[in-house]
């Protein structure tokens, strides 16, 4: 198995064993991490749904975040990524939320970010945040790294619960 099939199957076992669902917001990642829960055999039973914020436009439409909402957030913060987090668990249903912001590369954000940042979170019973600054511009790299970050940091939280 990849190390991105390790941590999925990880994740899968968790949510079944507790009979716990997951809803997904991300943003760099591109659909990699709902493809990858989605990969496990018998994710019906914990993968509620989720979707790609690449824009604003989607946040704001997809996510329902008001344009207020938006405004008052500073970007790739742990803070915006946690409201991406809560939002689409609450939206879905979900036990857990996880969302992911991100500049894979090869250029930067237009907020000045460098490529090769992620912010995660983690919205539930526990939640955590985590943050990368790899300085790398490989794009497709940093999608895989940090899919498997975010996929560790939801592994960490249903441990800790």
């Amino acid at each position: 198995m990849t190390p991105l099939a390790d941590r999925a199957n990880a994740v899968a076992t968790l949510l079944k064993a507790r009979k716990q669902t997951v809803a997904v917001a991300e943003s760099s990642t591109g659909g990699l991490l709902s493809a990858s829960l989605l990969a496990v055999p018998g994710a019906s039973a914990y993968y509620l749904g989720g979707t790609v914020i690449y824009t604003l436009k989607a946040r704001n439409e997809l996510l329902g975040l008001t344009k207020d909402q938006l405004k008052a957030q500073t970007p790739l913060s742990e803070a915006y990524v946690a409201l991406c987090a809560r939002t689409i668990r609450d939206k879905l249903g979900a036990t857990w939320g996880i969302a992911e912001l991100g500049a894979t590369g090869p250029s930067g954000t237009q907020y000045g970010h460098p490529p090769g940042i992620c912010v995660l979170a983690v919205e539930g019973p526990v939640a955590l945040t985590f943050r990368i600054e790899n300085g790398r511009a490989d794009r497709e790299g940093n999608m895989w790294e940090f899919t498997i970050a975010a996929l560790t940091l939801l592994e960490r939280a249903l441990t800790q619960q």
